[in-house]
């Protein structure tokens, strides 16, 4: 057996796997091979406690998805013009070539349009279709090496993390293990029934117990059906609800002063600001009523071993950094960090050492890895992709119009904010774009050169979380189909045609060693990633970092990174110099869009507020079926989510003339889509959800619900606003 094998039989063989998909889970998996080399059954793994041999229902059918019928095996170029109509069944516009064809053609248009408007007009483009270090950050040392734009990441985690930051300065928190030791866990602003159901399994082990589920969510999603109690705040509101709730534990005697005086910055400042922000001031601010919000502070306050789970759901607002820091200020205020069970977590990011040079590059020419090509390129928002390719200079940063592409692990075209302008931009004659992919995407069919692409059972790679803190190695378990080529292949190949990855560390791409080549700062080999297999770069960034081989993972397939009880609690001090939380974060050292922000926790009114013409605030949720777009092509996920719905309360649906099970149009100044209406009685009045991201195919207007969300930054250092919008509603005509 291999080092990922764990079992044989005559038939199939079991492999150890790690899902790749972009879910704070990343659950450790045990996959089959069957006979004639395809995979078979999917399970969790039992031997990671984290996972412990539970999975998602998607990816447990992962076979659908592997083994489907209309994945992409062949290089593709495009036949015919492009139109900005999206639609994914565009094969047609297609014909097969070779690889070395495709390629080619790939370098000849980069080679071009870098002479032409220069290096910057190329933008490499990508995210979290795999999480997988080595197959997804390697387009990071292709932008470096050839000094392309660079891409900042801000379409998921960037405003959560923001916030988070700003107070305890550190993504670490309380082992998700824990909540089966906290006798009060409070899910606020996630669906972890959808998309973490590995929380949901720690939750029940603490509910077996006694412990209480509270879930603080704007709808009744899968979550809060299982809790013992749902508050439904309004969406963006989230700050207020905290500081009433800081206002009650100051005010009843649960605040732990003697934690306050050791671990934070202005505890008497914070007091006194929240006098004027109790429950009655709240109750208008989130349409929760003030006793419920007196009834939960008094439950918080008098459970020491109270654990929020914060998602990332509740920041996808414009004043999203200022309520995820908000509601991290609560287990500060009652010192809950000082027990096991208490505190609170929302990503685990931290606590992983990784030295990823050989992966990425070497970091931009200001140093901070931040995602800059070497030699300090500018760095584009992927938010403001749609922005940028209709020619916008601030998303451009003054700099030159992007006139070719890579995209990688990534369906813009579907997944973007603004997509108006995204469908614009997409459809401009002058640009350039290739697209790797395993099935045929609006973006892909946007394209001009489309690549076949593995997945993860077809590829070696390493994994960490932002979910919990094991390390996973997931070795190929079966050949993939077809001709399709791993990221990394795809990478190195383009490197090495554009003269970079040579293997004699010159760059000129003729291996003689001349120092000629076109990329600078070769001859030192900081990109010696481009002569390494993937399983190789996933050995030497072990040993980079400080990690043991991979022969020493626990069945070679992890090993465990937590932080001490004391540092994930921060007994040892919150991570900045002087050890203390920050109630008065400095927004400003954060980012640039910080003017504003206020000084203390607090209500921060610029949401998107219903107006007469917009009468209703749109909550674009994620599914259970589906993962961003992936899985819309999986049977098993399509036949359960059914169709795209718009939730909305039964008073709101007769008051605009919508028939529950009807069509109905939702809309604002940027567009409308048409979608079946589901009436919810447990979500606020003018408040309305859209689950999933559904194909375009899947609306009469062939363009999916992310037409209506504006792709302006949000504070303090960008992010798009997903969860804050306001629009209209009417029957469909």
């Amino acid at each position: 057996m291999t080092a990922a094998s764990i079992a044989t039989t005559d038939t199939v063989t079991w492999h150890n796997s790690v899902c790749p998909h972009d879910c704070p889970s990343a659950c450790a998996l045990e996959v089959e091979r069957l006979a004639d080399g395809r995979i078979g059954r999917v399970r969790g793994s039992k031997h990671n406690p984290y996972t412990d041999g539970i999975i998602c229902a998607k990816v447990s059918k992962y076979a659908e998805r592997a083994n489907h019928p209309q994945r992409l095996t062949r290089p593709l170029c495009r036949r015919a013009r492009k139109s900005a109509a999206g639609d994914a069944a565009a094969a047609a516009d297609f014909e097969p070539v070779t690889w070395d064809a495709a390629l080619d053609l790939v370098c000849e248009k980069f080679t071009a349009a870098a002479r032409a408007f220069g290096s910057e007009s190329v933008w490499p483009y990508y995210y979290g279709g795999t999480m997988g270090l080595v197959q997804r950050d390697g387009i990071i040392r292709l932008a470096r090496a050839l000094n392309y734009s660079g891409m900042k990441k801000t379409i998921c985690v960037q405003i959560a993390y923001d916030g988070w930051g700003a107070g305890a300065g550190a993504l670490i928190g309380a082992d998700g293990r824990e909540m089966a030791d906290s006798d009060l866990i409070v899910v606020w602003g996630c669906n972890a029934a959808a998309t973490q159901i590995n929380v949901m399994h720690h939750i029940s082990r603490a509910r077996k117990r006694g412990a209480k589920l509270v879930v603080i969510d704007p709808y009744r999603n899968a979550t809060a059906k299982v809790a013992d109690w749902h508050l439904a705040p309004r969406p963006g509101s989230d700050g207020a609800l905290a500081c009433a709730v800081m206002h009650c534990l100051f005010r009843d005697g649960h605040a732990d002063r003697d934690y306050l005086a050791a671990y934070s910055d202005h505890p008497a400042r914070l007091e006194r600001h929240l006098q004027s922000r109790g429950p009655a001031w709240a109750a208008d601010i989130t349409g929760i009523a003030a006793a419920d919000i007196e009834t939960f502070a008094a439950v918080y306050g008098a459970t020491q071993k109270s654990y929020i789970r914060l998602g990332i759901g509740f920041s996808r607002s414009r004043n999203g950094a200022v309520n995820v820091h908000a509601v991290s200020c609560l287990p500060v205020v009652t010192g809950a960090w000082k027990h096991r069970g208490g505190g609170a977590l929302l990503a685990t990011s931290d606590s992983f050492r990784m030295d990823e040079s050989l992966i990425q590059g070497p970091a931009g020419g200001d140093g901070n890895g931040d995602g800059n090509s070497d030699g300090g390129a500018r760095e584009l928002d992927m938010s403001l992709i749609g922005p940028a390719l209709c020619g916008d200079a601030a998303a451009l940063h003054g700099g030159p119009p992007v006139k070719a592409m890579l995209i990688q692990n990534t369906n813009p075209m579907l997944v973007a904010p603004d997509l108006g302008a995204v469908r614009r931009g997409f459809a401009r004659e002058d640009l350039f774009v290739c697209v790797h992919e395993q099935f045929m995407t609006e973006t892909a069919a946007a394209a001009d050169v489309i690549l076949p692409a593995t997945m993860f059972v077809e590829h070696d790679d390493l994994y960490r979380s932002y979910g919990h803190t094991f390390l996973q190695v997931g070795e190929k378990v079966v050949d993939a189909p077809g001709e399709c080529r791993s990221n990394h292949e795809v990478i190195c190949a383009l490197a090495k045609r554009l003269g970079v990855g040579d293997g004699d560390g010159d760059g000129d791409g003729d291996g003689d060693g001349d120092g000629a080549g076109r990329a600078a700062g070769n001859g030192d080999n900081r990109f010696a990633g481009f002569n390494l297999s993937a399983l190789q770069l996933v050995d030497q960034t072990l040993a980079r970092s400080g990690y043991p081989p991979r022969a020493q993972f626990t069945r070679g397939h992890f090993t465990d990174c937590a932080p001490a009880f004391e540092a994930a609690h921060f007994l040892d001090g919150f991570g900045w110099p002087d050890k203390k939380f920050r109630f008065a974060p400095d927004w400003a050292a954060i980012g640039p869009y910080a003017h504003g922000m206020p000084a203390l926790p607090d209500h921060w009114d610029v949401i998107d507020n219903p107006t007469d013409e917009h009468p209703l605030r749109l909550v674009a949720a994620p599914s259970r079926g589906y993962l961003n777009s992936t899985f819309n092509q999986s049977p098993s996920s399509v036949r359960r989510e059914k169709r795209p719905q718009l939730q909305i309360h039964p008073a709101a649906a007769r008051r605009f003339g919508v028939v529950n099970g009807g069509p109905a149009m939702v809309g604002n100044r940027r567009g409308r889509v048409t979608l079946a209406a589901q009436y919810a009685a447990n979500i606020q009045p003018d408040t309305v959800v859209v689950e999933g991201i559904w194909p375009a195919r899947a609306f009469p207007e062939n363009i999916g619900i992310n037409l209506l969300i504006d792709a302006a930054p949000t504070a303090p250092n960008g992010g798009a606003a997903f969860h804050d919008t306001a629009v209209w509603v009417k029957p469909a005509e």
